[in-house]
């Protein structure tokens, strides 16, 4: 699995003029992506490091402030533009197979007492955040 972790202020996630997913304190947006071979090993590594790095101010964690989450599932985390100029998706788990993955990830991080926050797998979203630093990191399970 693969994310990119963006410290936010405040962030929320609409479909249409419908807001589906909100966070509206500091915490961090996490645009989350899966690949055809992740398993609940990828799952727990990635909600892990979603909780508990500490990237948040004073060094802190999600974990250790309650902050808040805001999941987005992004297959374009997997894009390829190695050659020519469209990029290949092939790396990018199908559907069927990422999105219990990012729902697992999801279910983790509420299983831990945090307050969650999501998008909505495969459609259409407008994300807008406020980025807070701006502070970015990019976590890939299979580099744990």
């Amino acid at each position: 699995m693969r994310a990119v972790l963006q410290r936010a202020t405040r962030a929320r996630v609409t479909v249409g003029d419908e807001t589906v997913g909100q966070i509206d304190r500091p915490g961090l947006v996490a645009l989350v992506a899966a690949t055809h071979d992740d398993t609940a090993k990828d799952v727990a590594t990635m909600a892990r490091k979603i909780a508990d790095l500490r990237i948040l101010h004073d060094e802190a964690s999600v974990a250790d402030t309650g902050a808040a989450v805001l999941v987005v599932s992004q297959f374009t985390l997997y894009g390829s533009t190695r050659k020519g100029r469209r990029p290949s998706w092939g790396a990018a788990a199908p559907g069927p197979v990422a999105e219990p993955l990012v729902d697992a990830v999801v279910a983790d991080l509420r299983g831990r007492g945090l307050e969650v926050a999501t998008g909505r797998f495969g459609a259409m979203m407008q994300v807008e955040l406020v980025n807070d630093g701006p502070f970015t990191v990019i976590v890939d399970t299979r580099e744990s």
